[in-house]
Protein backbone atom coordinates (compact mmCIF):
# COMPACT_ATOMS: atom_id res chain seq x y z
CA UNK A 1 0.00 0.00 0.00
CA UNK A 2 2.99 2.27 0.34
CA UNK A 3 4.79 4.17 -2.32
CA UNK A 4 8.47 3.28 -2.66
CA UNK A 5 11.22 4.23 -5.05
CA UNK A 6 11.51 0.69 -6.38
CA UNK A 7 8.30 1.09 -8.37
CA UNK A 8 9.08 4.47 -9.89
CA UNK A 9 9.38 3.04 -13.37
CA UNK A 10 5.87 1.59 -13.10
CA UNK A 11 4.42 4.86 -11.81
CA UNK A 12 6.01 6.86 -14.63
CA UNK A 13 4.30 4.58 -17.10
CA UNK A 14 0.97 4.98 -15.34
CA UNK A 15 1.35 8.75 -14.96
CA UNK A 16 1.13 8.91 -18.75
CA UNK A 17 -1.32 6.09 -19.37
CA UNK A 18 -3.93 6.81 -16.69
CA UNK A 19 -4.84 10.37 -17.76
CA UNK A 20 -5.30 9.12 -21.33
CA UNK A 21 -7.43 6.22 -20.11
CA UNK A 22 -9.51 8.58 -17.98
CA UNK A 23 -10.26 10.81 -20.98
CA UNK A 24 -11.29 7.76 -22.95
CA UNK A 25 -13.60 6.72 -20.14
CA UNK A 26 -15.20 10.15 -20.01
CA UNK A 27 -15.73 10.14 -23.73
CA UNK A 28 -17.63 6.89 -23.47
CA UNK A 29 -15.29 4.99 -25.76
CA UNK A 30 -14.53 2.49 -23.04
CA UNK A 31 -16.49 1.82 -19.87
CA UNK A 32 -17.42 -1.13 -17.68
CA UNK A 33 -20.90 -2.55 -18.23
CA UNK A 34 -23.85 -0.59 -16.90
CA UNK A 35 -23.91 -0.59 -13.08
CA UNK A 36 -27.30 1.13 -12.79
CA UNK A 37 -29.32 -0.15 -9.87
CA UNK A 38 -26.50 -2.31 -8.50
CA UNK A 39 -25.61 -0.02 -5.59
CA UNK A 40 -26.54 3.26 -3.88
CA UNK A 41 -24.03 5.96 -2.95
CA UNK A 42 -25.58 7.00 0.38
CA UNK A 43 -23.05 9.74 1.17
CA UNK A 44 -19.73 11.25 0.14
CA UNK A 45 -17.29 13.05 2.43
CA UNK A 46 -14.91 15.61 0.96
CA UNK A 47 -11.47 15.45 2.57
CA UNK A 48 -8.96 18.34 2.69
CA UNK A 49 -6.25 16.34 0.91
CA UNK A 50 -6.29 15.28 -2.73
CA UNK A 51 -4.39 12.11 -1.94
CA UNK A 52 -5.18 9.39 0.55
CA UNK A 53 -4.29 5.72 0.38
CA UNK A 54 -5.38 4.87 3.90
CA UNK A 55 -8.56 2.94 4.66
CA UNK A 56 -11.05 3.86 7.39
CA UNK A 57 -11.43 1.70 10.49
CA UNK A 58 -14.93 1.18 11.92
CA UNK A 59 -15.68 1.12 15.64
CA UNK A 60 -18.35 -1.07 17.23
CA UNK A 61 -20.80 1.88 17.30
CA UNK A 62 -20.32 2.50 13.56
CA UNK A 63 -18.01 5.52 13.89
CA UNK A 64 -15.45 5.67 11.08
CA UNK A 65 -11.89 6.91 11.58
CA UNK A 66 -10.33 8.18 8.35
CA UNK A 67 -6.80 9.62 8.10
CA UNK A 68 -5.73 12.00 5.33
CA UNK A 69 -2.42 12.82 3.69
CA UNK A 70 -2.47 16.35 5.17
CA UNK A 71 -2.16 14.82 8.66
CA UNK A 72 -5.79 15.00 9.83
CA UNK A 73 -7.67 12.10 11.41
CA UNK A 74 -11.45 12.46 11.00
CA UNK A 75 -14.09 10.75 13.10
CA UNK A 76 -17.28 10.38 11.06
CA UNK A 77 -20.74 9.27 12.14
CA UNK A 78 -22.34 6.42 10.15
CA UNK A 79 -24.26 9.05 8.14
CA UNK A 80 -21.03 10.81 7.10
CA UNK A 81 -21.17 13.76 9.53
CA UNK A 82 -17.89 14.92 11.08
CA UNK A 83 -17.86 14.16 14.81
CA UNK A 84 -14.37 15.50 15.46
CA UNK A 85 -10.98 15.88 13.85
CA UNK A 86 -7.43 15.56 15.17
CA UNK A 87 -4.35 17.11 13.52
CA UNK A 88 -1.09 15.19 13.60
CA UNK A 89 2.20 16.88 12.80
CA UNK A 90 2.46 15.75 9.17
CA UNK A 91 1.16 13.21 6.63
CA UNK A 92 -0.63 10.05 7.78
CA UNK A 93 0.02 6.97 5.62
CA UNK A 94 -0.92 4.48 8.33
CA UNK A 95 -4.48 3.17 8.54
CA UNK A 96 -5.79 3.32 12.12
CA UNK A 97 -6.53 0.39 14.41
CA UNK A 98 -9.14 0.53 17.15
CA UNK A 99 -8.48 -1.04 20.54
CA UNK A 100 -11.04 -2.80 22.68
CA UNK A 101 -11.43 0.32 24.84
CA UNK A 102 -12.03 2.52 21.77
CA UNK A 103 -8.51 4.00 21.60
CA UNK A 104 -7.43 4.81 18.03
CA UNK A 105 -3.82 4.03 17.09
CA UNK A 106 -1.90 5.17 13.99
CA UNK A 107 1.53 6.27 12.84
CA UNK A 108 2.52 9.45 11.01
CA UNK A 109 5.44 10.88 9.07
CA UNK A 110 6.38 13.29 11.86
CA UNK A 111 8.22 10.29 13.37
CA UNK A 112 5.51 9.80 15.94
CA UNK A 113 3.04 7.05 16.74
CA UNK A 114 -0.28 8.29 18.14
CA UNK A 115 -2.93 7.05 20.55
CA UNK A 116 -6.17 9.08 20.43
CA UNK A 117 -9.17 8.76 22.74
CA UNK A 118 -12.57 7.98 21.28
CA UNK A 119 -13.61 11.63 21.80
CA UNK A 120 -10.63 12.97 19.82
CA UNK A 121 -8.17 13.82 22.59
CA UNK A 122 -4.47 13.01 22.52
CA UNK A 123 -3.73 10.09 24.83
CA UNK A 124 0.00 9.76 24.15
CA UNK A 125 2.65 9.75 21.43
CA UNK A 126 5.73 7.58 20.96
CA UNK A 127 8.72 8.87 18.97
CA UNK A 128 10.60 6.75 16.43
CA UNK A 129 13.56 7.48 14.18
CA UNK A 130 11.73 7.86 10.85
CA UNK A 131 8.36 7.75 9.06
CA UNK A 132 5.71 5.40 10.44
CA UNK A 133 3.66 4.14 7.47
CA UNK A 134 3.00 0.66 8.86
CA UNK A 135 -0.57 0.19 10.07
CA UNK A 136 -0.61 -1.12 13.65
CA UNK A 137 -1.81 -4.45 14.96
CA UNK A 138 -3.26 -4.98 18.43
CA UNK A 139 -2.64 -8.24 20.27
CA UNK A 140 -5.02 -9.96 22.66
CA UNK A 141 -3.01 -8.60 25.61
CA UNK A 142 -3.41 -5.04 24.17
CA UNK A 143 0.22 -4.81 22.97
CA UNK A 144 0.47 -2.53 19.92
CA UNK A 145 2.79 -3.56 17.07
CA UNK A 146 4.04 -1.52 14.11
CA UNK A 147 7.11 -1.05 11.91
CA UNK A 148 8.98 2.09 10.89
CA UNK A 149 11.21 3.44 8.16
CA UNK A 150 13.99 3.44 10.79
CA UNK A 151 14.19 -0.36 10.14
CA UNK A 152 12.86 -1.18 13.60
CA UNK A 153 9.76 -3.12 14.58
CA UNK A 154 8.14 -1.84 17.77
CA UNK A 155 5.98 -3.34 20.51
CA UNK A 156 4.32 -0.79 22.82
CA UNK A 157 2.41 -1.21 26.04
CA UNK A 158 -1.12 0.25 26.22
CA UNK A 159 0.28 3.28 28.11
CA UNK A 160 2.65 4.11 25.24
CA UNK A 161 5.84 2.85 26.87
CA UNK A 162 8.25 0.68 24.89
CA UNK A 163 7.84 -3.05 25.50
CA UNK A 164 10.58 -4.10 23.08
CA UNK A 165 11.95 -3.40 19.60
CA UNK A 166 13.42 -5.65 16.92
CA UNK A 167 15.95 -4.59 14.29
CA UNK A 168 15.91 -5.55 10.60
CA UNK A 169 18.08 -4.55 7.65
CA UNK A 170 15.39 -2.66 5.76
CA UNK A 171 12.52 -0.19 5.92
CA UNK A 172 9.37 -1.67 7.44
CA UNK A 173 6.14 -0.37 5.90
CA UNK A 174 4.49 -3.79 5.89
CA UNK A 175 1.67 -3.94 8.43
CA UNK A 176 1.92 -6.77 10.99
CA UNK A 177 -0.43 -9.68 11.52
CA UNK A 178 -0.98 -11.45 14.85
CA UNK A 179 -1.78 -15.17 14.96
CA UNK A 180 -3.90 -17.08 17.44
CA UNK A 181 -0.82 -18.04 19.46
CA UNK A 182 0.39 -14.42 19.61
CA UNK A 183 3.09 -14.81 16.95
CA UNK A 184 3.64 -11.55 15.06
CA UNK A 185 4.35 -11.61 11.30
CA UNK A 186 5.61 -8.72 9.16
CA UNK A 187 7.73 -8.01 6.10
CA UNK A 188 10.73 -5.76 5.48
CA UNK A 189 12.54 -4.14 2.59
CA UNK A 190 15.41 -6.50 3.42
CA UNK A 191 13.39 -9.07 1.42
CA UNK A 192 12.33 -11.20 4.39
CA UNK A 193 9.14 -12.09 6.21
CA UNK A 194 9.66 -12.28 9.97
CA UNK A 195 7.91 -14.25 12.72
CA UNK A 196 8.46 -13.01 16.27
CA UNK A 197 7.30 -14.31 19.63
CA UNK A 198 5.14 -12.02 21.81
CA UNK A 199 8.27 -11.14 23.81
CA UNK A 200 10.20 -10.01 20.73
CA UNK A 201 12.36 -13.06 20.01
CA UNK A 202 12.86 -14.29 16.45
CA UNK A 203 11.04 -17.55 15.67
CA UNK A 204 12.11 -17.61 12.05
CA UNK A 205 12.55 -15.48 8.94
CA UNK A 206 11.80 -16.40 5.34
CA UNK A 207 13.89 -14.89 2.50
CA UNK A 208 12.34 -13.85 -0.82
CA UNK A 209 13.73 -12.30 -3.98
CA UNK A 210 12.25 -8.83 -3.44
CA UNK A 211 11.09 -6.34 -0.87
CA UNK A 212 8.17 -7.49 1.29
CA UNK A 213 5.90 -4.44 1.37
CA UNK A 214 2.59 -6.27 1.53
CA UNK A 215 0.93 -7.17 4.79
CA UNK A 216 0.62 -10.87 5.60
CA UNK A 217 -2.75 -12.58 5.91
CA UNK A 218 -3.42 -15.59 8.15
CA UNK A 219 -5.68 -18.45 7.09
CA UNK A 220 -7.92 -20.71 9.15
CA UNK A 221 -5.18 -23.37 9.17
CA UNK A 222 -2.64 -20.89 10.54
CA UNK A 223 -0.79 -20.60 7.24
CA UNK A 224 0.65 -17.19 6.38
CA UNK A 225 0.10 -15.66 2.94
CA UNK A 226 1.96 -12.65 1.55
CA UNK A 227 3.44 -11.20 -1.63
CA UNK A 228 6.90 -9.96 -2.50
CA UNK A 229 8.05 -7.57 -5.20
CA UNK A 230 9.81 -10.60 -6.72
CA UNK A 231 6.40 -11.31 -8.29
CA UNK A 232 5.42 -14.25 -6.09
CA UNK A 233 2.55 -15.03 -3.73
CA UNK A 234 3.87 -17.18 -0.87
CA UNK A 235 2.12 -19.61 1.45
CA UNK A 236 4.08 -20.57 4.56
CA UNK A 237 3.28 -23.01 7.32
CA UNK A 238 3.28 -21.68 10.91
CA UNK A 239 6.80 -23.05 11.40
CA UNK A 240 8.10 -20.98 8.47
CA UNK A 241 8.37 -23.84 5.97
CA UNK A 242 7.16 -23.04 2.46
CA UNK A 243 3.84 -24.68 1.59
CA UNK A 244 3.76 -23.33 -1.95
CA UNK A 245 4.41 -20.22 -4.02
CA UNK A 246 2.73 -18.92 -7.15
CA UNK A 247 4.40 -16.59 -9.61
CA UNK A 248 1.81 -13.90 -10.38
CA UNK A 249 4.28 -11.44 -11.91
CA UNK A 250 2.91 -8.76 -9.60
CA UNK A 251 5.16 -6.04 -8.26
CA UNK A 252 2.29 -4.14 -6.65
CA UNK A 253 2.01 -4.37 -2.85
CA UNK A 254 -1.53 -5.74 -2.76
CA UNK A 255 -2.03 -8.13 0.16
CA UNK A 256 -4.32 -11.18 0.07
CA UNK A 257 -7.86 -11.45 1.42
CA UNK A 258 -9.31 -14.88 2.18
CA UNK A 259 -12.89 -16.15 1.82
CA UNK A 260 -14.69 -18.82 3.85
CA UNK A 261 -13.48 -21.57 1.50
CA UNK A 262 -9.83 -20.57 1.82
CA UNK A 263 -9.65 -18.96 -1.63
CA UNK A 264 -7.26 -16.01 -1.79
CA UNK A 265 -7.92 -12.76 -3.67
CA UNK A 266 -5.31 -10.12 -4.46
CA UNK A 267 -4.04 -7.69 -7.06
CA UNK A 268 -1.08 -8.47 -9.31
CA UNK A 269 -0.23 -5.21 -11.07
CA UNK A 270 -3.46 -4.41 -12.97
CA UNK A 271 -5.02 -7.87 -12.60
CA UNK A 272 -7.46 -9.01 -9.92
CA UNK A 273 -6.77 -12.68 -9.31
CA UNK A 274 -8.22 -15.57 -7.30
CA UNK A 275 -6.01 -18.39 -6.04
CA UNK A 276 -7.07 -21.75 -4.62
CA UNK A 277 -5.94 -22.88 -1.15
CA UNK A 278 -3.37 -25.17 -2.81
CA UNK A 279 -1.83 -22.38 -4.89
CA UNK A 280 -3.56 -22.68 -8.28
CA UNK A 281 -4.77 -19.59 -10.12
CA UNK A 282 -8.55 -19.84 -10.54
CA UNK A 283 -9.27 -16.68 -12.55
CA UNK A 284 -8.02 -13.19 -13.30
CA UNK A 285 -9.76 -9.96 -14.35
CA UNK A 286 -8.02 -6.94 -15.90
CA UNK A 287 -8.96 -3.77 -14.00
CA UNK A 288 -6.92 -1.48 -16.28
CA UNK A 289 -4.99 0.08 -13.42
CA UNK A 290 -2.42 -0.69 -10.73
CA UNK A 291 -3.98 -2.49 -7.73
CA UNK A 292 -2.26 -1.51 -4.49
CA UNK A 293 -4.90 -2.18 -1.85
CA UNK A 294 -6.11 -5.43 -0.34
CA UNK A 295 -9.54 -6.47 -1.66
CA UNK A 296 -12.51 -7.14 0.62
CA UNK A 297 -14.53 -10.33 0.15
CA UNK A 298 -18.04 -11.46 1.09
CA UNK A 299 -19.53 -14.89 0.40
CA UNK A 300 -20.25 -14.03 -3.23
CA UNK A 301 -18.57 -10.68 -4.07
CA UNK A 302 -15.01 -9.39 -3.95
CA UNK A 303 -14.32 -5.63 -4.07
CA UNK A 304 -11.15 -4.19 -5.64
CA UNK A 305 -9.94 -0.60 -5.82
CA UNK A 306 -7.48 0.38 -8.55
CA UNK A 307 -5.56 3.32 -9.95
CA UNK A 308 -7.86 3.30 -13.00
CA UNK A 309 -10.18 5.36 -10.70
CA UNK A 310 -12.76 2.57 -10.22
CA UNK A 311 -14.00 0.54 -7.28
CA UNK A 312 -15.08 -2.72 -8.89
CA UNK A 313 -17.23 -5.60 -7.63
CA UNK A 314 -16.50 -9.05 -9.09
CA UNK A 315 -18.12 -12.43 -8.59
CA UNK A 316 -16.00 -14.64 -6.34
CA UNK A 317 -16.95 -17.74 -8.34
CA UNK A 318 -15.45 -16.76 -11.70
CA UNK A 319 -14.41 -13.09 -11.63
CA UNK A 320 -17.44 -11.90 -13.59
CA UNK A 321 -17.96 -8.13 -13.49
CA UNK A 322 -20.90 -7.09 -11.28
CA UNK A 323 -20.67 -3.30 -10.91
CA UNK A 324 -18.24 -0.40 -10.53
CA UNK A 325 -18.17 3.19 -9.27
CA UNK A 326 -15.96 5.92 -10.75
CA UNK A 327 -13.84 8.31 -8.68
CA UNK A 328 -12.19 11.47 -10.00
CA UNK A 329 -8.70 10.23 -9.14
CA UNK A 330 -6.57 7.24 -8.25
CA UNK A 331 -7.79 4.58 -5.83
CA UNK A 332 -4.99 2.92 -3.90
CA UNK A 333 -6.63 2.51 -0.49
CA UNK A 334 -8.22 -0.86 0.24
CA UNK A 335 -12.01 -0.95 0.64
CA UNK A 336 -13.50 -1.45 4.10
CA UNK A 337 -16.78 -3.35 4.52
CA UNK A 338 -18.99 -2.88 7.58
CA UNK A 339 -20.90 -5.62 9.38
CA UNK A 340 -24.06 -4.68 7.46
CA UNK A 341 -22.34 -4.74 4.06
CA UNK A 342 -21.70 -1.02 3.45
CA UNK A 343 -18.58 -0.57 1.31
CA UNK A 344 -16.39 2.41 2.27
CA UNK A 345 -13.84 3.53 -0.30
CA UNK A 346 -11.25 6.30 -0.07
CA UNK A 347 -9.88 7.89 -3.21
CA UNK A 348 -8.62 11.22 -4.49
CA UNK A 349 -10.21 13.67 -2.01
CA UNK A 350 -13.35 11.69 -1.15
CA UNK A 351 -14.58 8.95 1.14
CA UNK A 352 -17.70 7.27 -0.28
CA UNK A 353 -20.24 4.99 1.38
CA UNK A 354 -21.74 2.55 -1.13
CA UNK A 355 -24.56 0.11 -0.39
CA UNK A 356 -24.78 -2.74 -2.92
CA UNK A 357 -28.27 -3.88 -3.84
CA UNK A 358 -27.55 -7.32 -2.45
CA UNK A 359 -25.21 -6.17 0.30
CA UNK A 360 -23.72 -8.94 2.36
CA UNK A 361 -21.41 -9.10 5.35
CA UNK A 362 -17.76 -10.04 5.11
CA UNK A 363 -16.89 -13.68 4.49
CA UNK A 364 -16.64 -15.83 7.61
CA UNK A 365 -12.89 -16.24 7.44
CA UNK A 366 -9.94 -15.10 9.57
CA UNK A 367 -8.82 -12.53 6.98
CA UNK A 368 -11.58 -11.26 4.62
CA UNK A 369 -10.11 -7.76 4.11
CA UNK A 370 -7.23 -5.43 4.96
CA UNK A 371 -6.14 -5.80 8.61
CA UNK A 372 -8.53 -8.77 9.03
CA UNK A 373 -11.60 -6.89 10.32
CA UNK A 374 -13.41 -3.56 10.35
CA UNK A 375 -11.55 -2.40 13.47
CA UNK A 376 -8.29 -3.09 11.59
CA UNK A 377 -6.70 -4.86 14.55
CA UNK A 378 -4.55 -7.08 12.30
CA UNK A 379 -5.39 -10.02 14.53
CA UNK A 380 -7.26 -13.23 13.76
CA UNK A 381 -10.39 -14.06 15.71
CA UNK A 382 -11.96 -10.57 15.68
CA UNK A 383 -15.15 -9.96 13.65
Amino acid sequence: MKRTLDWTKFRRRESIALPILYLVLLCGLFAPPNSSGQYTNIWKFHMPSRWSDTAPAIAADGTLYQPTFNGTLFALAPDGRVVWQFKAGIEIESSPAIGGDGTIYFGARDRKFYAITRDGGLKWTFETGAWNDSSPAIADDRTIYFGSWDKLFYALNPDGSLKWKFSTDGIIDSSPAVGNDGTVYFGSHDKKLYALTPDGKSKWSFPTGGQVISSPAIGANGNIYFTSTDGNLYALKPDGAEFWHLHTGGASPSSPAIDSHGTLYLGANEFAIAVSPDGKKLWQHDLWGWIEGTPAVTDSVVYFSSRSHWITALSTSDGTFLWSNLFSGDLSAPPTVSKDGVVYVTGDSFLKALVPTNAGPLARSPWPMFRANARHTGRVGIN
